[in-house]
């Protein structure tokens, strides 16, 4: 490559560069805006106009970046899932057992919502309402992942369902949510609720000696 073509190409690529940046610090602009938009007067009270006019932004703009009011609560449940995987992976925290993992991972989650509960109040209530909270198979996969890595290490029976796993750790964690923030003050110490949660799941309801007795009828439920 010539030197005023390999010129040209690297300042073309610092200008895409600088549109991104433009483009991506508009965007949490507008995520701000909503969020506080939504803590302030509610989710449905909050219309795309009102956050463009606060944004101060074309009402196209906002559209530009999200295309429906639902995807400002998809992208909060996005950037809290990410904020905990950057706490655990500075930690290291794959390197601990899957239950001593699961515990982190459920706590870190714990803390950002104990930390904001105005607006996890808000944009929880308002995702379970409106958004795709339970149908979102997203935190499913990352828990399940968690449990899978476990089992290859020989951490979990040999038979358990990874996947099934995960369904079940963040249907607990979700439903634990939502009634955390049913009643105001909150009715009970989230982390305790899902460190008790927790640990029913890893060892099971049934005593020692009941395990012999719980088998299954053909069709049974």
């Amino acid at each position: 490559m010539k030197i005023r073509d390999a010129a040209a190409a690297s300042e073309g690529g610092a200008a895409v560069g600088r549109q991104e940046r433009r483009r991506r610090k508009l965007h949490d602009q507008l995520y701000e805006t909503a969020i506080g938009l939504f803590v302030a007067q509610g989710y449905e009270a909050t219309t795309m106009e009102q956050i463009a006019a606060a944004a101060d932004v074309a009402r196209a703009t906002v559209f530009n970046h999200f295309t429906q009011k639902v995807g400002f609560l998809e992208e909060w449940g996005v950037r809290r899932r990410a904020r905990v995987a950057e706490i655990l992976g500075a930690e290291h925290a794959e390197d601990l057992p899957v239950g001593g993992r699961l515990r982190r991972y459920l706590k870190e989650m714990g803390d950002l919502n104990v930390a904001s509960r105005a607006e996890t109040t808000v944009l929880m209530d308002a995702s379970a309402r409106y958004g795709y909270l339970l149908q979102d198979p997203s935190l499913d996969i990352e828990l399940a992942r968690i449990v899978e890595q476990g089992r290859q290490r020989g951490e979990t029976r040999a038979g358990v369902d990874c996947d099934q796993a995960g369904q079940l750790l963040a249907a607990c964690y979700f439903s634990t949510i939502l009634r955390w923030i049913r009643e105001e003050p909150a009715p009970f110490d989230l982390h305790e609720r899902l460190s008790g949660a927790l640990d029913i799941i890893l060892l099971g309801l049934l005593a020692d000696e009941a395990h012999a007795g719980a088998g299954r009828e053909p069709g049974a439920l």
